[in-house]
């Protein structure tokens, strides 16, 4: 039956009435930085690893992977080859310490290492609509 402690969130409500954020078309894109993908609307803000060539308040292109407009979804990679994401840098800063600890039973051994990653924070301002 149920887990105990498990959220119940994922209970769907079929009775109400639409609200006037969710009839609105909203465009997405999938874009690929640093070798991961994020989901980018425009006006987002998104964490991306370090861009090193980028300054505050550059424009960065990022390669899209799919752009959803309402109902029609783009993931051809021949279309797609001529849209760019437009972004603007925010800040460049460092993400929380990780530590990574080695430890040896009865041998003594023990190693500590700790690890910052460095991010860049980017506004996405413009998703090109693909060519119909």
């Amino acid at each position: 039956m149920f887990q105990r402690g498990r959220p119940r969130a994922w209970r769907l409500d079929f009775g109400g009435a639409v609200s006037e954020r969710e009839s609105e078309i909203r465009v997405y894109a999938i874009v690929r930085s640093g070798g991961r993908q994020h989901k980018v609307a425009v006006g987002d803000i998104v964490e991306v690893d370090k861009i090193s060539t980028a300054k505050v308040g550059d424009t960065v292109e990022l390669s899209t992977l799919l752009v959803v407009d309402g109902d029609a979804v783009t993931s051809d990679p021949w279309v797609l080859a001529g849209i760019k994401v437009q972004a603007e840098v925010v800040d460049h800063h460092k993400g929380q310490k990780i530590d990574i600890l080695r430890y040896k039973n009865k041998t003594g051994y023990r190693r500590r290492q700790g690890h910052r990653q460095q991010y860049t924070a980017i506004k996405v301002t413009e998703i090109p609509a693909a060519a119909k």
